[in-house]
């Protein structure tokens, strides 16, 4: 217990020139529907990961089935847990340099393409690279624990986001018996927990303490909204003690330091409530500080993102686990411009074929018309042709003529 206090405490005295600009924040009865002001940048962030998480999740789901192929009957059916709606063919489609759809008695199949299975590839030799980081990433996590301990199945809820692979605790825990141990008191899978054994005090070092270090000044939160930020809000909201905000606010900072994409789902850290000593309300504390953390409703999902990580909508540092995930992405994006390419192609296709079919028709309207106006002027005894100015000439001087 006197550890977590020394480091509760030292993640305080870290982030005590906390210069947060004040926000302003209109009291509503359901906190839950609060969300910063939008910004275009970090939203588009937050859009372009979507797309990368849903196939990301397909990918992996791929990866377990016997022989890497699934049947689309069974993705079908894991489309409700994607949260994703339509056929999943029709989805599949759209990203071609990702999935290969073949067609196997009478049923459709999907598997990675090649580029996609080099790529995979690739990402678990940078898994292996960084297995020193994931050591001291969960390290970390323990070290602010309130009591270093953390359960494993709501920390394998955030694995993804640190960047731990799916295998991380027989990956990393038997190679390092000296730091973790594996500790279950309820004999039941739900309540095992990871305990940490040795206090590294060099790991107790927070990012805004590091980050201050390296540039040689004091460390202190930067703030940086957008100079389209508008403060319109009055805040009515009870502030509780200015050193547990602190605290708070450093906790939080350094849990989406140590993520991969430096953002989080509000949910998920306030399921450690208790490990972390999290307020009930962390979102209302959380957007007291827009300068620091940008909190979004996109896709109705709560997720709060560290604002000093971006530029624009790039993240400004990035871990070699983001670089060969970009290279997803780019495929992906590749795969979607490919198939945009076709449907524009079809659909030119499309328009000529029926340009060509209504051009019959209209020569057949047009000489209907000429038709019915040359039977019009021969009902008139030729009096149509007087519009004619030549004939109008001649009709008129036989007139005077006669004179």
């Amino acid at each position: 217990m006197m550890i977590s206090k020394r480091v509760l405490k030292r993640l305080a005295c870290c982030y005590c020139r906390l210069r947060s600009q004040p926000s302003f924040i209109h009291h509503f009865r359901n906190f839950s529907l609060w969300s910063t002001k939008k910004d275009p940048d970090l939203e588009a962030a937050l859009s372009r990961n979507r797309r990368w998480i849903v196939n990301n999740q397909i990918k992996n789901i791929i990866l377990r089935c016997p022989n890497q192929v699934v049947p689309l009957e069974y993705l079908q059916k894991k489309f409700k847990t994607l949260d994703l709606q339509g056929k999943a063919l029709n989805w599949l489609k759209k990203y071609p340099c990702y999935f290969e759809i073949y067609l196997e008695n009478d049923e459709y199949h999907c598997r990675l393409t090649k580029r996609m299975i080099h790529l995979v590839e690739e990402e678990e030799l940078v898994k292996d690279m960084q297995e020193p980081v994931f050591v001291q990433k969960l390290a970390k996590l323990l070290m602010m624990s309130v009591n270093q301990r953390l359960n494993v199945t709501k920390l394998n809820e955030l694995k993804h986001s640190f960047g731990f692979p799916d295998d991380y605790i027989i990956r990393i825990l038997p190679k390092h018996p000296e730091m973790f141990r594996l500790v279950n008191n309820g004999w039941r899978k739900s309540s095992m927990e990871i305990e940490l054994l040795a206090w590294n005090p060099d790991l107790a070092v927070s990012a805004v303490e590091a980050s201050a270090q390296k540039q040689g000044i004091e460390p202190c939160f930067s703030c940086s909204l957008p100079s389209t930020w508008i403060k319109s809000w009055q805040r009515g909201l009870e502030e509780g003690s200015k050193e547990m905000e602190k605290r708070i606010v450093g906790l939080v900072h350094e849990l989406l330091s140590l993520t991969l994409w430096k953002k989080l789902s509000i949910v998920k850290p306030s399921h450690f409530k208790r490990e972390f000593a999290l307020p009930e309300k962390l979102n209302v504390l959380l957007l007291k500080h827009p300068g620091i953390f940008y909190v979004s409703n996109k896709y109705q999902i709560y997720t709060v993102l560290l604002r000093e990580a971006y530029n624009g909508s790039e993240l400004v540092d990035k871990n070699p686990l983001v670089i060969v995930k970009n290279k997803f992405g780019d495929l992906m994006q590749e795969g979607l411009h490919e198939y945009n390419q076709r449907r524009h192609v079809v659909n030119l296709e499309k328009k000529r074929k029926c340009m060509n079919l209504m051009k019959p028709e209209r020569r057949k309207v047009a000489s209907s018309e000429t038709s019915n106006q040359d039977d019009n002027g021969d009902t008139l005894g030729g009096l149509g042709r007087l519009f004619d100015p030549e004939e109008r000439k001649r009709f008129y001087k036989v007139l005077f003529d006669e004179r």
